[in-house]
Protein backbone atom coordinates (compact mmCIF):
# COMPACT_ATOMS: atom_id res chain seq x y z
CA UNK A 1 0.00 0.00 0.00
CA UNK A 2 1.14 3.64 -1.05
CA UNK A 3 0.96 6.40 1.07
CA UNK A 4 1.33 9.08 -2.09
CA UNK A 5 -0.09 12.28 -1.04
CA UNK A 6 -3.00 11.97 -4.04
CA UNK A 7 -3.32 8.30 -3.30
CA UNK A 8 -4.45 9.57 0.45
CA UNK A 9 -6.40 12.69 -1.29
CA UNK A 10 -8.48 9.61 -2.98
CA UNK A 11 -8.70 7.29 0.24
CA UNK A 12 -10.00 10.39 2.04
CA UNK A 13 -12.83 11.29 -0.10
CA UNK A 14 -13.90 8.22 -1.04
CA UNK A 15 -13.92 7.58 2.78
CA UNK A 16 -16.03 10.31 2.98
CA UNK A 17 -18.69 9.60 0.60
CA UNK A 18 -18.57 6.01 1.91
CA UNK A 19 -19.27 7.49 5.48
CA UNK A 20 -22.69 8.79 4.25
CA UNK A 21 -23.85 5.46 3.35
CA UNK A 22 -25.58 3.69 6.06
CA UNK A 23 -25.55 0.35 5.47
CA UNK A 24 -28.92 -0.82 6.67
CA UNK A 25 -30.87 1.99 6.38
CA UNK A 26 -33.21 1.82 2.84
CA UNK A 27 -31.94 4.96 0.78
CA UNK A 28 -35.79 5.94 0.17
CA UNK A 29 -35.86 7.01 3.71
CA UNK A 30 -36.45 10.76 3.94
CA UNK A 31 -35.18 12.61 6.58
CA UNK A 32 -37.49 15.04 8.68
CA UNK A 33 -37.74 18.78 8.26
CA UNK A 34 -35.38 20.89 11.17
CA UNK A 35 -36.60 24.54 10.79
CA UNK A 36 -35.78 25.69 13.87
CA UNK A 37 -33.07 24.45 16.65
CA UNK A 38 -33.09 24.60 20.03
CA UNK A 39 -29.50 24.24 22.35
CA UNK A 40 -29.53 23.76 26.15
CA UNK A 41 -26.10 24.92 27.58
CA UNK A 42 -24.67 28.60 26.19
CA UNK A 43 -21.35 28.08 27.19
CA UNK A 44 -18.37 27.21 24.62
CA UNK A 45 -19.96 23.95 23.18
CA UNK A 46 -23.54 25.48 23.20
CA UNK A 47 -22.45 28.52 21.89
CA UNK A 48 -20.35 26.74 18.88
CA UNK A 49 -23.10 24.35 18.15
CA UNK A 50 -25.78 27.28 17.84
CA UNK A 51 -23.07 28.80 15.33
CA UNK A 52 -23.32 26.20 12.58
CA UNK A 53 -27.19 26.06 12.24
CA UNK A 54 -27.09 30.12 12.50
CA UNK A 55 -24.53 30.24 9.57
CA UNK A 56 -27.00 28.47 7.30
CA UNK A 57 -29.94 30.54 8.05
CA UNK A 58 -31.61 28.51 10.52
CA UNK A 59 -32.70 30.07 13.86
CA UNK A 60 -31.53 29.21 17.08
CA UNK A 61 -33.14 28.89 21.03
CA UNK A 62 -30.28 29.03 23.75
CA UNK A 63 -31.49 27.76 27.07
CA UNK A 64 -29.24 28.62 29.97
CA UNK A 65 -30.15 27.97 34.25
CA UNK A 66 -28.68 31.93 34.90
CA UNK A 67 -28.93 34.87 32.75
CA UNK A 68 -25.64 35.81 33.56
CA UNK A 69 -24.33 32.14 32.23
CA UNK A 70 -26.39 33.24 29.13
CA UNK A 71 -25.33 36.72 28.43
CA UNK A 72 -21.68 35.65 28.28
CA UNK A 73 -22.46 32.99 25.87
CA UNK A 74 -24.15 35.40 23.63
CA UNK A 75 -20.97 37.75 24.01
CA UNK A 76 -18.52 34.52 23.49
CA UNK A 77 -21.01 33.96 19.66
CA UNK A 78 -20.99 38.05 18.97
CA UNK A 79 -17.35 37.69 19.68
CA UNK A 80 -16.11 35.03 17.27
CA UNK A 81 -18.52 36.58 14.87
CA UNK A 82 -16.86 40.09 14.93
CA UNK A 83 -13.48 38.71 14.60
CA UNK A 84 -14.24 36.46 11.24
CA UNK A 85 -16.08 39.72 10.05
CA UNK A 86 -12.76 41.77 11.06
CA UNK A 87 -11.23 39.36 9.10
CA UNK A 88 -13.34 40.13 5.95
CA UNK A 89 -15.18 36.80 5.87
CA UNK A 90 -18.61 38.66 5.69
CA UNK A 91 -19.75 42.23 6.18
CA UNK A 92 -19.85 43.71 9.81
CA UNK A 93 -23.32 44.19 9.92
CA UNK A 94 -23.86 40.70 9.04
CA UNK A 95 -23.07 40.26 12.86
CA UNK A 96 -26.20 42.05 14.13
CA UNK A 97 -27.96 39.44 11.25
CA UNK A 98 -26.75 36.34 12.55
CA UNK A 99 -26.94 37.01 16.35
CA UNK A 100 -30.67 38.35 16.02
CA UNK A 101 -31.57 34.35 14.67
CA UNK A 102 -30.47 33.52 18.27
CA UNK A 103 -33.06 33.91 20.81
CA UNK A 104 -32.03 32.94 24.48
CA UNK A 105 -33.67 32.07 27.00
CA UNK A 106 -33.97 30.38 30.85
CA UNK A 107 -37.20 28.75 30.02
CA UNK A 108 -36.63 25.07 28.91
CA UNK A 109 -40.85 25.43 27.79
CA UNK A 110 -39.41 27.73 24.87
CA UNK A 111 -37.92 24.82 22.98
CA UNK A 112 -41.63 23.47 22.78
CA UNK A 113 -41.39 24.20 18.81
CA UNK A 114 -38.37 23.39 17.94
CA UNK A 115 -37.34 20.50 15.23
CA UNK A 116 -34.71 19.72 16.70
CA UNK A 117 -33.06 20.02 20.60
CA UNK A 118 -29.59 19.41 21.60
CA UNK A 119 -28.09 18.68 25.11
CA UNK A 120 -24.80 20.38 25.60
CA UNK A 121 -24.44 20.54 29.67
CA UNK A 122 -21.97 19.50 31.69
CA UNK A 123 -20.91 15.20 31.27
CA UNK A 124 -23.15 14.24 33.97
CA UNK A 125 -25.65 10.93 33.85
CA UNK A 126 -27.85 12.24 36.14
CA UNK A 127 -28.02 15.59 34.95
CA UNK A 128 -28.84 14.67 31.03
CA UNK A 129 -31.32 12.12 32.04
CA UNK A 130 -33.19 14.71 33.96
CA UNK A 131 -33.25 17.02 31.29
CA UNK A 132 -34.40 14.47 28.79
CA UNK A 133 -37.05 13.74 31.20
CA UNK A 134 -38.57 17.82 31.30
CA UNK A 135 -37.70 17.30 27.10
CA UNK A 136 -40.01 14.55 26.84
CA UNK A 137 -42.81 16.52 28.36
CA UNK A 138 -42.00 19.70 26.62
CA UNK A 139 -40.95 18.68 22.74
CA UNK A 140 -43.40 18.48 20.06
CA UNK A 141 -44.17 15.13 18.93
CA UNK A 142 -41.87 14.22 16.27
CA UNK A 143 -39.47 16.75 17.57
CA UNK A 144 -35.36 15.15 17.62
CA UNK A 145 -34.21 14.54 20.89
CA UNK A 146 -29.96 14.94 20.55
CA UNK A 147 -27.22 14.79 23.49
CA UNK A 148 -23.73 16.38 22.55
CA UNK A 149 -22.38 13.71 25.33
CA UNK A 150 -18.53 12.64 24.40
CA UNK A 151 -19.11 9.19 25.67
CA UNK A 152 -22.16 8.30 27.96
CA UNK A 153 -24.73 5.93 26.84
CA UNK A 154 -27.30 7.26 24.60
CA UNK A 155 -29.46 4.57 25.07
CA UNK A 156 -29.88 5.10 28.93
CA UNK A 157 -30.48 8.91 27.95
CA UNK A 158 -33.07 7.52 25.75
CA UNK A 159 -34.91 5.36 28.58
CA UNK A 160 -36.05 8.16 30.58
CA UNK A 161 -38.10 9.12 27.63
CA UNK A 162 -41.24 7.95 26.15
CA UNK A 163 -40.10 8.57 22.76
CA UNK A 164 -36.23 6.43 22.34
CA UNK A 165 -37.30 6.48 18.98
CA UNK A 166 -36.44 10.06 18.28
CA UNK A 167 -33.37 10.55 20.74
CA UNK A 168 -29.77 10.52 19.41
CA UNK A 169 -26.37 11.76 19.96
CA UNK A 170 -24.49 14.50 18.33
CA UNK A 171 -20.65 14.14 19.76
CA UNK A 172 -19.58 17.93 18.00
CA UNK A 173 -15.57 18.26 19.16
CA UNK A 174 -14.28 21.48 20.37
CA UNK A 175 -14.35 24.12 19.22
CA UNK A 176 -17.60 23.06 17.54
CA UNK A 177 -17.92 25.97 15.29
CA UNK A 178 -14.26 24.73 13.59
CA UNK A 179 -13.78 21.53 13.83
CA UNK A 180 -15.25 19.41 10.85
CA UNK A 181 -15.69 15.52 12.61
CA UNK A 182 -19.59 14.95 14.16
CA UNK A 183 -19.89 11.71 15.59
CA UNK A 184 -23.36 10.73 15.14
CA UNK A 185 -24.56 8.32 17.81
CA UNK A 186 -26.94 5.66 17.22
CA UNK A 187 -29.21 4.19 19.68
CA UNK A 188 -30.65 0.81 19.87
CA UNK A 189 -34.21 2.56 19.43
CA UNK A 190 -32.99 5.34 16.91
CA UNK A 191 -35.43 5.29 14.14
CA UNK A 192 -34.16 5.07 10.79
CA UNK A 193 -35.62 8.68 10.18
CA UNK A 194 -33.92 10.35 12.64
CA UNK A 195 -30.44 9.14 11.56
CA UNK A 196 -30.90 9.92 8.10
CA UNK A 197 -32.33 13.52 9.43
CA UNK A 198 -29.31 13.66 11.62
CA UNK A 199 -26.20 12.95 8.58
CA UNK A 200 -28.34 15.57 6.23
CA UNK A 201 -27.91 18.33 8.51
CA UNK A 202 -24.30 17.36 9.87
CA UNK A 203 -23.50 17.71 5.85
CA UNK A 204 -25.95 20.56 5.79
CA UNK A 205 -23.79 22.48 8.78
CA UNK A 206 -20.03 21.45 6.47
CA UNK A 207 -19.32 18.76 8.89
CA UNK A 208 -17.88 15.21 7.86
CA UNK A 209 -20.47 12.88 9.83
CA UNK A 210 -19.45 8.89 10.90
CA UNK A 211 -22.04 6.98 12.16
CA UNK A 212 -20.99 5.16 15.68
CA UNK A 213 -22.87 2.72 17.85
CA UNK A 214 -23.11 3.15 21.57
CA UNK A 215 -20.20 2.06 23.83
CA UNK A 216 -18.10 3.56 26.42
CA UNK A 217 -16.29 6.76 24.58
CA UNK A 218 -18.17 5.79 20.75
CA UNK A 219 -15.32 5.68 18.53
CA UNK A 220 -13.16 8.68 19.17
CA UNK A 221 -12.81 8.70 22.84
CA UNK A 222 -12.72 4.99 23.22
CA UNK A 223 -9.60 4.73 20.76
CA UNK A 224 -7.78 7.94 22.52
CA UNK A 225 -7.91 6.72 26.11
CA UNK A 226 -5.44 3.68 25.74
CA UNK A 227 -3.06 5.99 24.40
CA UNK A 228 -3.31 8.25 27.04
CA UNK A 229 -3.20 5.06 29.47
CA UNK A 230 -0.03 4.11 27.47
CA UNK A 231 1.86 7.77 27.21
CA UNK A 232 1.51 7.24 30.88
CA UNK A 233 2.85 4.33 31.51
CA UNK A 234 6.20 5.62 29.42
CA UNK A 235 6.55 7.85 32.59
CA UNK A 236 7.05 5.03 34.74
CA UNK A 237 9.70 3.68 32.69
CA UNK A 238 11.37 6.79 33.27
CA UNK A 239 10.64 8.82 29.55
CA UNK A 240 10.14 12.12 29.43
CA UNK A 241 6.52 13.58 28.36
CA UNK A 242 8.62 15.95 25.71
CA UNK A 243 10.46 12.65 24.37
CA UNK A 244 6.97 11.26 23.97
CA UNK A 245 5.25 14.15 22.55
CA UNK A 246 8.43 14.59 20.53
CA UNK A 247 7.95 11.35 18.74
CA UNK A 248 4.50 11.48 17.66
CA UNK A 249 5.18 15.05 16.36
CA UNK A 250 7.57 13.83 14.50
CA UNK A 251 4.85 11.16 13.18
CA UNK A 252 3.07 13.93 12.70
CA UNK A 253 0.22 14.92 14.90
CA UNK A 254 0.48 18.55 16.04
CA UNK A 255 0.52 18.14 19.62
CA UNK A 256 1.29 15.25 21.55
CA UNK A 257 -0.68 13.91 24.66
CA UNK A 258 0.75 15.75 27.39
CA UNK A 259 0.93 19.14 25.29
CA UNK A 260 -2.67 18.36 24.96
CA UNK A 261 -3.63 17.63 28.85
CA UNK A 262 -1.76 20.52 29.25
CA UNK A 263 -4.14 22.81 26.91
CA UNK A 264 -7.19 20.76 28.16
CA UNK A 265 -6.58 21.40 31.88
CA UNK A 266 -5.26 18.88 34.41
CA UNK A 267 -7.71 19.65 36.73
CA UNK A 268 -10.89 18.51 34.78
CA UNK A 269 -12.57 17.07 37.18
CA UNK A 270 -10.13 17.26 39.99
CA UNK A 271 -10.37 19.35 43.60
CA UNK A 272 -7.87 20.31 45.78
CA UNK A 273 -6.80 17.21 48.33
CA UNK A 274 -8.52 14.31 45.57
CA UNK A 275 -7.36 11.09 44.94
CA UNK A 276 -7.61 10.29 41.19
CA UNK A 277 -5.48 7.19 41.19
CA UNK A 278 -2.98 9.33 39.15
CA UNK A 279 -0.57 10.30 41.51
CA UNK A 280 1.94 12.60 39.01
CA UNK A 281 -1.48 14.22 38.15
CA UNK A 282 -2.86 14.52 41.89
CA UNK A 283 0.69 16.01 42.55
CA UNK A 284 1.07 19.01 39.23
CA UNK A 285 -2.53 20.30 40.17
CA UNK A 286 -1.95 20.38 43.62
CA UNK A 287 1.71 22.33 42.89
CA UNK A 288 -0.48 24.60 41.19
CA UNK A 289 0.54 22.98 37.69
CA UNK A 290 -3.15 22.91 35.88
CA UNK A 291 -1.57 23.92 32.21
CA UNK A 292 -1.14 26.47 30.34
CA UNK A 293 -4.04 28.47 31.92
CA UNK A 294 -1.54 28.37 34.78
CA UNK A 295 1.95 28.66 32.89
CA UNK A 296 2.61 25.57 34.05
CA UNK A 297 1.73 22.01 33.86
CA UNK A 298 3.75 19.16 31.83
CA UNK A 299 5.66 21.93 30.84
CA UNK A 300 6.83 25.16 31.68
CA UNK A 301 5.27 28.17 29.37
CA UNK A 302 6.07 32.00 28.97
CA UNK A 303 4.14 34.00 28.31
CA UNK A 304 3.43 33.28 24.73
CA UNK A 305 2.44 29.94 25.61
CA UNK A 306 5.41 28.35 24.21
CA UNK A 307 6.25 25.25 25.94
CA UNK A 308 9.84 24.14 27.50
CA UNK A 309 10.53 20.90 29.58
CA UNK A 310 10.45 21.33 33.12
CA UNK A 311 12.95 20.22 35.98
CA UNK A 312 10.26 20.30 38.16
CA UNK A 313 8.12 17.66 36.32
CA UNK A 314 11.59 15.76 35.91
CA UNK A 315 11.53 15.43 39.57
CA UNK A 316 7.72 14.88 40.18
CA UNK A 317 7.51 12.13 37.83
CA UNK A 318 10.69 10.57 39.60
CA UNK A 319 9.21 10.93 43.04
CA UNK A 320 5.58 9.89 42.22
CA UNK A 321 6.17 6.88 39.71
CA UNK A 322 9.30 5.54 41.12
CA UNK A 323 10.71 6.28 37.84
CA UNK A 324 14.24 5.91 37.21
CA UNK A 325 16.65 8.18 37.13
CA UNK A 326 17.88 9.36 33.62
CA UNK A 327 17.02 8.61 30.59
CA UNK A 328 15.27 5.39 29.82
CA UNK A 329 16.49 3.36 27.25
CA UNK A 330 13.54 3.45 25.20
CA UNK A 331 13.43 3.87 21.62
CA UNK A 332 11.69 6.37 19.35
CA UNK A 333 10.13 3.35 17.76
CA UNK A 334 8.71 1.55 20.94
CA UNK A 335 7.37 4.64 22.01
CA UNK A 336 5.48 5.65 19.02
CA UNK A 337 4.32 1.24 18.99
CA UNK A 338 3.35 1.30 22.54
CA UNK A 339 0.80 4.78 22.25
CA UNK A 340 -0.25 3.88 19.24
CA UNK A 341 -0.60 -0.08 19.08
CA UNK A 342 -3.32 -0.09 21.75
CA UNK A 343 -5.33 2.78 19.56
CA UNK A 344 -5.09 0.82 16.45
CA UNK A 345 -5.88 -3.09 18.40
CA UNK A 346 -9.18 -0.98 19.99
CA UNK A 347 -10.43 0.54 16.59
CA UNK A 348 -10.28 -3.24 15.36
CA UNK A 349 -12.71 -4.05 18.39
CA UNK A 350 -14.79 -1.21 17.51
CA UNK A 351 -15.24 -2.85 14.22
CA UNK A 352 -15.32 -6.41 15.29
CA UNK A 353 -17.98 -5.25 17.81
CA UNK A 354 -20.14 -3.48 14.74
CA UNK A 355 -20.06 -0.16 16.87
CA UNK A 356 -18.45 1.32 13.61
CA UNK A 357 -19.62 0.43 10.48
CA UNK A 358 -15.81 0.18 8.54
CA UNK A 359 -12.61 0.60 8.84
CA UNK A 360 -12.49 3.97 6.44
CA UNK A 361 -15.05 5.19 9.14
CA UNK A 362 -12.97 5.30 11.95
CA UNK A 363 -10.00 6.48 9.56
CA UNK A 364 -12.25 9.81 9.41
CA UNK A 365 -13.07 10.34 13.26
CA UNK A 366 -9.39 10.44 14.03
CA UNK A 367 -8.56 12.68 10.65
CA UNK A 368 -10.82 15.45 11.42
CA UNK A 369 -11.25 14.61 15.37
CA UNK A 370 -8.10 14.19 16.48
CA UNK A 371 -5.36 15.66 13.71
CA UNK A 372 -4.01 12.17 12.89
CA UNK A 373 -2.02 13.25 10.60
CA UNK A 374 -3.50 13.09 6.78
CA UNK A 375 -0.44 12.28 5.23
CA UNK A 376 -0.97 7.90 6.15
CA UNK A 377 -4.63 8.59 6.04
CA UNK A 378 -5.69 7.39 9.60
CA UNK A 379 -4.84 4.91 12.30
CA UNK A 380 -6.26 2.04 10.09
CA UNK A 381 -4.82 2.46 6.63
CA UNK A 382 -1.78 3.27 8.32
CA UNK A 383 -2.11 0.08 10.10
CA UNK A 384 -2.86 -1.78 7.36
CA UNK A 385 0.47 -0.14 5.58
CA UNK A 386 2.94 -1.34 8.46
CA UNK A 387 1.56 -5.15 8.40
CA UNK A 388 -0.97 -5.83 11.07
CA UNK A 389 1.18 -8.62 12.23
CA UNK A 390 3.37 -5.86 13.67
CA UNK A 391 0.64 -4.49 15.86
CA UNK A 392 -1.06 -8.19 16.85
CA UNK A 393 2.96 -8.91 18.01
CA UNK A 394 3.06 -5.67 20.50
CA UNK A 395 -0.62 -6.48 21.79
CA UNK A 396 0.11 -9.97 22.43
CA UNK A 397 3.10 -8.76 24.33
CA UNK A 398 1.02 -5.95 26.13
CA UNK A 399 -1.84 -8.30 26.32
CA UNK A 400 0.49 -10.29 28.65
CA UNK A 401 0.59 -8.32 31.83
CA UNK A 402 -2.70 -6.55 30.85
CA UNK A 403 -6.14 -8.20 29.47
CA UNK A 404 -7.43 -5.10 28.14
CA UNK A 405 -4.33 -4.79 25.56
CA UNK A 406 -5.47 -8.45 24.09
CA UNK A 407 -5.46 -8.41 20.86
CA UNK A 408 -9.15 -8.16 19.17
CA UNK A 409 -9.87 -11.99 17.79
CA UNK A 410 -10.31 -10.17 14.14
CA UNK A 411 -6.92 -9.09 14.12
CA UNK A 412 -6.05 -12.56 15.20
CA UNK A 413 -8.00 -13.67 11.83
CA UNK A 414 -7.07 -11.24 9.63
CA UNK A 415 -3.46 -11.93 10.11
CA UNK A 416 -3.54 -15.73 9.95
CA UNK A 417 -5.82 -15.15 7.07
CA UNK A 418 -3.25 -12.38 5.84
CA UNK A 419 -5.66 -10.00 5.00
CA UNK A 420 -5.80 -6.39 5.15
CA UNK A 421 -8.56 -3.84 7.32
CA UNK A 422 -9.50 -2.50 4.28
CA UNK A 423 -10.19 -5.97 2.86
CA UNK A 424 -13.13 -6.13 5.42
Amino acid sequence: MTNDSGDIAAYIGEAIARANVIDDVLPDVQPLPVARVGIIGGGTMGGGIAMNFVNIGIPVTIVETKQAALDRGLKTVRGHYERSAGRGRFPMEEVDVRMAAITGTLDLEDLSDCDLIIEAVFESMELKKDIFRRLDAIARPGAILASNTSGLDVDEIASVTGRPDSVIGLHFFSPANVMKLLEVVRGAATSDAVLVTAMKIARDIGKIAVVVGVCPGFVANRMLYPRQVEANTLLARGVMPWDVDRVLKAFGFKMGPFEMSDLAGLDIGWSKGANTGNPLRDALCEADRRGQKTRAGFYDYDENRTPSPSPVVAELIRATLKAPDGAAEVSDREILETCLFPLVNEGVKILQEGKAQRPSDIDLVWLFGYGWPQGNGGPMRWADSIGLDRVLARSEELGATNAWYKPADLLVRLVAEGRTLASL
